[in-house]
């Protein structure tokens, strides 16, 4: 089979690669009919997740045809059309019973690296590093989906792929992120980063009911997206985020905040946004935190941070004495894709959203590494890219 292959620090191949088979009784074999990039895999295209490994499987977004299934897998059969969650769940451990399913405690078969790191074990993911699994991932003609008969959606004939396949990652991770912010009708939610999952939670918690919400971001294309699924912008090079801020809320600061960024902080041309360039550049930290600072500097004392963008390791120079003295909720974490799906489907179907309309690119696996460069990049106006294998 063809498949999207990690080789190094901006070296993304399409390989020919031995079919994926089943490997345990509760696997299943999915032909992958979608798939897509994430912003979470240019975290790897940049080299900046520890333990990959040459002729790692790349991708967590995709959805497909069941076309094989282990001797225990009972509730999937050759011809369902399943989306598969990023996240890779048993469905009986302690956490997952708990709907915790990012953390699930037995799909990562590398735990004792992860534990290492973390303290504890996260769950397996799909192409996302030897850290959660080395499993291969979604950017390929087929996919081995371990543990399947809890790592999977089920979804209706007669929708197209292109509604569904969101259900896997960038969907449910937006609209966490806005449930995590009990969001509450006298409520600003201000979102840093407009690209796929900060317009997912633009239009989560405009579902939820805030009074107004803003995204903060540098890119028009983004920023005109954002606009239309109801948000304020703020384009941070045109203008201060700080002042526009507060003219919004009369002063007080949003009463909640979204880091839709994660590790590779872009958003400021600040003094501490340079330190952070050059603290990772001499391996004096891993990630950039610039937004995650500034969100702990301007939102309402006892407001709540909501971080669905990934950091990976350790960061410099948090105020965190300023987060406890405001008062402020930390909520965070890798998406529990399981528990919003149910919901989210339902909406889907009633048309309340259309996941499709972050999509600006749509082309053949085959030309995926060259839209890695694109995605990263933000050229051609590409806010979203979608691979048919």
């Amino acid at each position: 089979m063809r498949a999207l292959r990690w080789h190094g620090k901006h070296d993304v191949r399409c390989d020919t690669v031995p079919d994926p088979v089943i490997e345990d009784g509760r696997d299943a074999i999915v032909k992958v009919s979608t798939c897509a990039i994430c912003g979470s895999d240019l975290h790897l295209f940049d080299g900046l997740m520890p333990t990959m490994e040459h002729g790692d499987i790349l991708g967590h977004e995709f959805m497909g045809e069941v076309v094989e299934v282990g001797r225990e897998t009972r509730n999937l059969k050759p011809g369902d059309r399943v989306v598969v969650p990023f996240t890779i769940v048993c469905g009986e451990c302690d956490q997952c019973m708990r709907g915790n399913f990012s953390v699930c405690e037995r799909s990562n078969r590398n735990r004792e690296k992860a534990e290492k790191v973390f303290g504890h074990t996260t769950a397996g993911l799909f192409g996302y590093s030897h850290l959660t699994g080395g499993y291969a991932g979604g950017q390929a003609e087929y996919v081995r989906v371990p543990f399947a008969e809890r790592t999977h959606i089920k979804v209706p004939d007669g929708l197209s792929d292109e509604r569904l396949l969101f259900l896997s990652d960038i969907l449910p991770t937006g609209w966490q992120a806005a449930v995590q912010c009990e969001i509450q009708p006298t409520d600003t939610v201000a979102i840093w980063g407009a690209g796929p999952v900060g317009q997912m939670a633009v239009r989560s918690a405009v579902m939820l009911g805030a009074k107004q919400v803003i995204v903060i971001d540098r890119v028009p294309e983004r920023l005109v997206m954002a606009s239309g699924g109801g948000a304020i912008p703020i384009n941070f090079d045109e203008e201060s985020v700080l002042d526009r801020l507060k003219e919004l809320t009369n002063g007080k600061g949003p009463e909640k905040c979204i880091d839709a960024v994660g590790m590779e902080s872009h958003v400021s041309r600040s003094l501490d946004s340079m330190y952070d360039r050059v603290k990772q550049a001499v391996m004096l930290e891993t990630d950039r935190p610039h937004v995650l600072r500034e969100m702990i500097y301007v939102c309402r004392p006892a407001g709540t941070l909501s971080i669905p963008g990934v950091y990976g390791g350790v960061l410099d120079k948090i105020p965190f004495g300023a987060a406890m003295n405001k008062g402020l909720t930390f909520r965070m974490g890798q998406t529990h894709v399981n528990r919003w799906t149910s919901d989210l489907l339902r909406r889907i179907e009633e048309g309340q959203i259309d996941p499709s309309f972050v999509i600006t690119h749509t082309v053949p696996l085959e030309e995926g590494p060259a839209m890695y460069k694109t995605f990263r990049e933000k050229a051609d106006g590409c806010i979203k890219v979608v691979l048919k294998p």
